[in-house]
């Protein structure tokens, strides 16, 4: 056996074995494991086991400060692989090292939820290209020093995948893959505690399948059969599904609606221990048999849970080496609507520390919908109305409130708990569309100065930012998607418009919109890569300023303190000196971000509109 094989299974055997430990009773399962870990080893291309052996020496490479994400449909950003493979030097221009390609999977036929209904997991979108061009693809990245990242689908199957058509055939062993029901007994018992993901279009989280004659558990759609991860059969299918991804090149693997896994009666079957058991598990799996492979959680939940998915207590650092920080996400365009930073201050400083090993996936904008997760205690404390707030940022950003300057629409409205999610782009949430119509060009500066503060708190938050393709150059609405009618009924694809590659030849204008705020994203992926308080084991600790509108966040480094201060606001603000003092840095300081010169000695500074400053010690 290979000695470095030998040598990962001494370390990563124990994680292996204590997660299926805690959720099956198969003594024979770990043997069944690792033969399957010591085949995909086996037939693991030489140049990825090199890969290997770079990431164990460097197992930090996705924490760097220079680790820059972006994020895309693949067929929205070019035509199919190979048309991707043609806009890698683009997305190195930008600053991208971290390409995470959004579901391309071959999905059912018809509606698919966007690719999440995945009909085969070994093959491609056939559109998209083959096998053999992912990792063709994936070649091409490695070799600009760019990343690859996949979503991998654990909760469900399309309803057409041969899992599921050896069910509803009858066949005993794969009927066990699924949650199926002969009567609504135990699914009513069940939908006493269950929430619904899509209550406008998708109602429920059972539905009744001729062909099985059962009833189906299908949390998202009807046609998205959730999986059985009681039963090790479905365990071990993973494995392999896992292993042979990432012995195509892929580097990173999403674990999409990974808060679904286990059901458990009486709860909301989300977050559950055994959860974190099983990814613990499968990246012990990983990391014996291709460990320059990592794992992202895709885990939208609150602040005690969503740590959980990096690993606390026994399991710290040993479940997801990423996590997505929606809060952050959530608390910055409600900090843009209200001018106000008191509310994010108190929800982030609620967030557990994560361990030294993990980091943060910043955002401001993805694929998908926001739901505005603004906890009741936490408006309480700053004096504001949970559910009123919730309110005014949904009416905020669908562009009815007054003073709005967003142009969002309301995404499954649900008249039972009064929740309205948002769709929209980045630059139409933050006013562009309504600028541009103004015709003035102080309009279309107050919306780049905005974008480009809160592209740089996601840049400055530490953990690697994510772009949403299109971002970078102010993309707005597409009310076209209606037209499509797999996506009419769908809002979301509001915010997911193909990328016009004519427009995006106007970056090189400098006084376009889309060349200013392109070279303001550039510009923070460079000055980030040099700051060593970036990289990604450190904290950052967020305080308020004593001006509302103006956000305080510090990391201390050992190279050297770094804090940033926030304007979220289209006013020039007043902060106390001593605000900033306190962390540790000054009298004199320098903005890294323009490198100004900025004087702490007086009782106050002036922080213009929307700025964005990083202050480190004055050399």
């Amino acid at each position: 056996m290979d000695p470095d094989l030998l040598a990962r299974m001494d370390r990563w055997l124990p994680d292996l074995t204590a997660g299926l430990a805690e959720v099956y009773d198969e003594p024979a399962l770990i043997d069944r494991v690792v033969t399957l870990l010591v085949e995909a080893h086996d037939s693991r291309p030489e140049n990825l086991r090199a890969r290997d052996r770079a990431r164990v020496l460097r197992p930090d490479w996705f924490q760097l400060p220079s680790t820059v994400g972006y994020a895309a449909y693949a067929d929205r950003f070019a035509d199919d692989l190979q048309g991707v493979r043609a806009r890698v030097p683009y997305l190195v221009e930008l600053g991208v090292t971290y390409l995470h390609l959004m579901p391309l999977l071959k999905p059912r036929p018809g509606a698919n939820d966007g690719g999440y209904a995945v009909m085969d997991y070994r093959s491609v979108a056939e559109h998209l290209g083959t096998m053999d061009d992912l990792a063709e693809l994936a070649g091409t990245l490695h070799a600009h020093g760019v990343t690859l990242t996949l979503d991998l689908v654990l909760n469900h199957v399309a309803r057409e995948h041969e899992w599921a058509a050896r069910a509803r055939a009858g066949q005993e062993r794969y009927q066990h893959y699924f949650h199926l029901f002969a009567d609504r007994t135990e699914p009513d018992r069940y939908e006493a505690t269950l929430p619904e993901v899509f209550p406008a279009f998708a109602p429920g989280n059972f539905s009744w399948d001729e062909a099985a004659d059962a009833w189906v558990w299908t949390t998202f759609n009807n046609w998205q059969w959730d999986l059985d991860w009681s039963n090790p059969d479905v365990f071990c299918e993973f494995v392999e599904i896992v292993l042979f991804l990432a012995n195509q090149g892929v580097d990173c693997l999403r674990l999409d609606a990974i808060a679904f896994l286990w059901k458990r009666l009486g709860t909301d079957c989300q977050n559950q221990p055994e959860v974190h058991a099983i990814t613990q598990a499968l990246r012990a799996a990983a990391r014996i048999a291709a460990p320059a492979l990592i794992f992202k959680a895709e885990a939208i939940v609150g602040p005690a849970q969503v740590v959980e998915y990096l690993g606390t207590g026994r399991r710290e650092g040993r479940v997801s080496d990423l996590a997505y920080h929606n809060s952050l996400m959530v608390q910055t365009w409600s900090a843009l609507a209200s001018r106000d930073c008191r509310l994010l201050v108190r929800s982030l400083r609620r967030f557990p520390a994560k361990p030294t090993t993990t980091a943060w996936a910043t955002y401001l904008r993805c694929h998908d919908d926001i739901g505005w997760a603004i906890d009741d205690a936490d408006a309480a404390a700053v004096g504001w109305d949970g559910h009123a707030h919730r309110s005014f940022l949904s009416d905020f950003y669908a562009g009815l409130a007054t003073g709005s300057f967003a142009r969002g629409e309301v995404f499954q409205a649900n008249p039972a708990t009064g929740d309205r999610r948002i769709s929209g782009s980045a630059a139409s949430l933050a006013g562009l569309e309504q600028a541009l119509l103004a015709g003035t060009s102080d309009a279309v500066d107050e919306v780049i100065a905005r974008l480009l503060c809160a592209h740089a708190l996601m840049f400055g938050f530490g953990g690697p930012p994510l772009l949403y393709m299109g971002d970078e150059i102010g993309l707005r609405n597409d009310r076209g998607y209606a037209r499509n009618t797999t996506h009419a009924d769908d809002n979301r694809w509001l915010h997911r418009p193909a990328m016009p590659w004519e427009v995006a030849d106007r970056r090189s204008d400098p006084g376009s919109v889309e060349g200013r705020l392109f070279s303001g994203i550039q510009h923070l992926a460079a000055t980030r890569s040099r700051l060593a308080a970036l990289h990604a084991a450190v904290e950052t600790t967020v305080h308020e300023t004593g001006n509302a509108a103006v956000l305080a966040a510090a990391r201390r480094h050992s190279a050297g303190t770094l804090v940033q201060l926030y304007n979220v606001s289209e006013h020039a603000q007043q902060v106390d000196s001593a605000a900033v003092t306190r962390h540790g840095i000054g009298p004199g300081v320098v903005d890294e971000l323009t490198g100004t010169a900025i004087d702490l000695g007086g009782p106050s500074v002036t922080v213009a509109p929307y700025a964005a400053w990083w202050l480190c010690a004055a050399q």
